[in-house]
């Protein structure tokens, strides 16, 4: 229990009586106006976007600071915006607004046929009423074919004084216009025969010659109030408004004030009600030794809770964003799409909002208190090399913990050499080449994050699991939950334990006798991958004969010190067999048996940058054959 807990325990109460008092209410928070710059006040059916719910038709800038700026509306959900240029809500007049619609308005002004066809955007009816086109004529496109008549003037009185329409800008239809007077039933031969559109046209404007002349590019639609808002509103004193569905709601200002000031009053006097009970039941619990005062003014922090607040400062808030376990859920489509399981947990295939593919790895929960979490977000948050992967973001909500991934397209590396991973998978290892560009690349990696980065970090992890494939099979480092952040003028480092895999860990990291733990320990889990990449299959399992079991590395030294063919299935011309050797022998220097012994990664880019006869054969591992089980 804590002083937090009870500030929440009140704040809920206060929520609950607050949700009570306005039970009644409907948008009491709705002014009887709104001043929107140059086109001065309005009111109900107009509100603005800010006020949205107050009214039928919202209107975008009227709270930009530049009264004089350009006001916009949209007239259906997701439609485009139109310029807002004359609203009119007060007095007897009727309730209107007039737009542009820009592309209609550039149509007229070329005079261009497509004005006739044009279908003027009307905003949706709803419980509180509808808007129609004002000053509006219909217009009739009839192919020619359709009405074959002989015109020796482009107006000529047609049927109940239709007025008909030809010209040589469009000779391919004939157009004829009805005044908003005539009934359907009169116009019902020209409906069945051709198209029919609304068209705004300027108030005062009599039939002319030319019918581009009396079209009007301001279009302006006005409003009918519902039957239901007619009634509501016959008082005087009531307010036709839509409720937070958007349905039709009487509101009644005189009522919502007496509300409002009654249930503030309620309010406040249950308020101090729970208070009162709340501080009398942590008296009763403080004298009776339920808890002290101490745990109600501190909270109580879980060990993870300790080890954030250790990293952030020793290391400096963490440089990634963090979502929360619902967001992770929703950008792995509730975890659809599973790419992988390991010991840590498992690993998901997700989507940010922005349309970047991820990956997503769940850790389990039973994983330790947070300390190798923390300790992956710390470390590979702070790099940014080609050659590591990037962790985009991370989740750390309660006991649910997870890492968020650029997406590796080709996975991990060890799928393309082992033998045993099920070979119909894939279709081929990658040839010498790719592997000998991939060898670098990760050199090239570890070397930034021993020598590049502001702090040295060490990975402990180095196997080829852990090594990830982009589409070009670009290699890129990742599980950084081993790795350990220390300074970079340090050269040896304290750990408790073992750590990293079976078959990959420096013998340093088991026993001190062989050496300080350091950077070379890296060196030695990097060299035993490329003894692997090399030979296609497991240092501690390799059958090379199918009949007999061996230790790779024991056995390949002997073929290059002897100067034998290295025999490998991979090898298929001369530059393979010079690849190969080469990262062989940095193999080998990589795994001898003491620290000082081996070469610093930057000499390992350096030697397999360099031609092969260049290079020294090392001394034998000291080390025999580990055990295979």
């Amino acid at each position: 229990m804590s002083l937090v807990y009870v500030i929440l325990l009140i704040s809920c109460v206060m929520v609950v009586l607050l949700s009570a008092g306005n039970a009644n209410g409907h948008h009491d928070d709705c002014p009887d106006s709104f001043d929107c710059g140059t086109l001065g006040t309005f009111s109900f059916p107009f509100t603005t976007v800010e006020r949205h719910n107050c009214g039928v038709l919202a209107i975008q800038g009227c709270n930009d600071p530049n009264q004089t700026s350009v006001k916009y509306v949209q007239l259906n959900n997701k439609g485009k915006p139109f310029q807002v240029t004359h609203v009119s809500s007060h007095g007897r007049r009727p309730r209107s607004i007039s737009i542009i619609d820009k592309e209609f308005s550039k149509l007229l002004e070329n005079g261009s046929c497509a004005v006739f066809n044009y279908n003027i955007t009307v905003p949706p009816s709803s419980p509180m009423g509808y808007f129609d086109l004002q000053n509006n004529i219909s217009t009739f496109n009839c192919s020619h074919h359709q009405h074959k008549l002989n015109h020796t003037n482009d107006f000529i009185n047609y049927t109940n004084d239709f007025i008909n329409y030809t010209s040589t800008r469009c000779p391919s239809s004939v157009f004829y216009f009805a005044p908003p007077s005539y009934d359907d039933q009169s116009l019902s031969s020209l409906i069945s025969l051709c198209s029919m559109v609304k068209l705004p046209v300027r108030q005062d404007s009599q039939f002319i010659k030319n019918p581009f002349g009396f079209l009007n590019a301001e279009i302006t639609f006005e409003f009918t109030f519902s039957d239901d808002c007619i009634r509501c509103s016959e008082d005087g004193r009531s307010l036709c408004r839509p409720d937070s569905n958007g349905k039709f709601h009487c509101a009644s200002p005189t009522r919502k004030s007496r509300v409002s000031i009654r249930n503030l009053g309620l309010l406040l006097a249950w308020t101090l009600v729970a208070m009162g009970v709340v501080v009398m039941i942590l008296v009763c619990c403080i004298r009776t030794k339920i808890f002290s005062l101490t745990s109600l003014l501190w909270w109580r922090e879980t060990p993870t809770h300790r080890i954030i607040e250790e990293l952030v400062n020793e290391h400096g808030p963490l440089p990634t964003t963090r979502y929360n376990y619902l967001e992770v859920k929703k950008m792995t489509n509730s975890f659809g799409n599973k790419l992988g399981q390991g010991g840590f947990g498992s690993v998901y295939k997700g989507k940010l909002q922005d349309g970047r593919l991820v990956a997503v790895k769940i850790l389990s929960e039973s994983k330790g208190n947070g300390e190798e979490f923390i300790n992956e977000v710390a470390s590979i948050s702070r790099t940014s090399h080609v050659n590591i992967v990037r962790l985009l973001g991370f989740c750390l909500d309660s006991s649910k913990r997870a890492l968020i991934y650029e997406f590796m397209p080709n996975g991990s590396l060890d799928k393309f050499i082992y033998e045993e991973k099920n070979p119909l998978q894939v279709p081929h290892h990658l040839n010498c080449k790719i592997l000998y560009d991939i060898a670098i690349g990760i050199a090239r990696g570890l070397e930034y994050l021993h020598r590049g980065c502001n702090t040295r970090i060490l990975h402990f992890d180095i196997k080829p699991h852990n090594i990830l494939l982009d589409e070009d099979f670009c290699p890129k480092i990742s599980d950084f939950g081993l790795a350990k952040i220390c300074p970079r003028k340090e050269s040896k480092i304290s750990i408790f334990g073992a750590r990293g895999t079976a078959g990959y860990i420096a013998p340093e990291v088991f026993s001190r006798n062989f050496g300080e733990v350091s950077h070379k320990s890296d060196v030695y889990s990097y060299g035993m991958m490329v003894l692997e990449m090399v030979g296609g299959r497991k240092n501690i399992k390799t059958e090379v004969d199918r009949s007999s079991e061996i230790y790779f590395p024991h056995w390949i030294y002997e073929r290059l010190a002897s100067n034998q063919e290295l025999g490998l299935q991979n090898i298929r011309n001369e530059s393979d067999d010079k690849m190969t050797r080469k990262m062989t022998i940095v193999g080998l220097w990589c795994i001898q048996t003491h620290p000082s012994t081996r070469p610093t990664i930057s000499k390992v880019v350096e030697m397999l940058e360099s031609e092969v006869e260049f290079l020294q054969i090392p001394p034998k591992p000291f080390l025999s054959s580990p055990s295979s089980s």
